[in-house]
């Protein structure tokens, strides 16, 4: 779920933010935006279209992809609002995010965290009425791991955050999907296995990249508790894992043969680039080219998908 940070060197200072709020910082439209975190929004907003597209075959209802869109963007953002609601004091302590709102005392938590309920609210309402009751089930599950699960216990206490958080990243290509299946075949397991292993790489591959931020911040990141070789190692089977989800879409029918022989070549490839990575060499030059690959393999992945969907009689 995080190919939206942006990213400082290892090199940048680690500090808390013990100044006040200023005065002359007045609160804006943006900064509510800003507290929807705009950048996962879009990204996982791709993804719930191409599980709505995959599932269509390019029988498309577009009132009912912008509704199903609407109601898991409304979803994700409440989760995300949540997120820095329970994060706040947390945020103050890393150079990435000690500038949100919050950490800067902008905005009331009291307000942050009726906007988080509001967006929550009319999310499952608009799921509820245009998409179908497995879509609210997903978009409710996706929810509670994320704030719960991950955010207030698994991201404070356990390096298995990274993990069961990426079933919160997985759920809106199975929203989209379920929305117009109205069910759970082997389509929507597919899906859910593509983003749900391709998260852990790509975010340990961040973490390799600022471990010592996340140490000084008392983070218990993979790279953090157990080193960055152990990591590395952690890396291999999630990526092996994507090798056969084009193969097994290609086979069932779900794509066609471009897609399968584009996703494979870059899941291969990034195996590939994963195993270079316990040659000697600068840990955070290598981990950063991982993580720009890792992008790329899932927008490459999800467009390929999109076009080469079969079509439906």
């Amino acid at each position: 779920m995080d190919n939206r940070f942006s990213q400082p060197t290892p090199s940048e200072a680690t500090t808390v933010s013990t100044e006040p709020a200023l005065p002359d910082q007045p609160v804006t439209w943006k900064d509510f935006v800003t507290l929807a975190k705009p950048g996962i929004l879009r990204s996982n907003l791709i993804a719930t279209f191409g599980g709505f597209w995959l599932a269509s075959g390019w029988n498309v209802n577009y009132i009912h992809l912008i509704w199903t869109l609407l109601g898991t963007m409304l979803v994700m953002a409440s989760s995300c609002v949540f997120n820095n609601y329970f994060d706040r004091d947390l945020d103050t302590k890393m150079t990435r995010t000690q500038d949100r709102v919050l950490a800067t005392r902008r905005v009331s938590p009291h307000i942050v965290l009726w906007y988080a309920i509001i967006l929550g609210v009319l999310g499952i309402a608009v799921l509820t009425l245009f998409a179908g009751l497995l879509a609210v089930a997903f978009g409710i599950l996706g929810m509670f791991v994320y704030v719960v699960i991950y955010t207030l216990w698994l991201k404070r206490s356990s390096t298995w955050s990274t993990s069961l958080g990426g079933i919160s990243g997985a759920m809106p290509p199975v929203i989209g999907y379920v929305a117009v299946t109205h069910q759970v075949d082997l389509g929507a397991w597919l899906l859910f296995a593509m983003l749900f292993l391709w998260q852990p790489p790509h975010f340990w591959a961040l973490g390799i990249r600022r471990v010592e931020e996340y140490r000084a911040a008392g983070f218990p990141l993979l790279p953090v508790v157990k080193g960055i070789k152990r990591t590395k190692y952690q890396m291999l089977p999630y990526i092996a894992l994507l090798i056969p989800i084009p193969i097994l879409m290609y086979v069932y029918n779900y794509t066609g043969i471009i897609f399968m022989i584009v996703s494979l070549v870059l899941s291969v490839l990034w195996f590939g680039m994963a195993v270079a990575g316990f040659r000697k060499q600068d840990n955070d030059k290598w981990a950063k080219t991982a993580f720009i690959f890792s992008i790329n393999y899932l927008t490459i992945s999800f467009i390929m998908m999109i076009i080469d969907t079969v079509h439906h009689s």
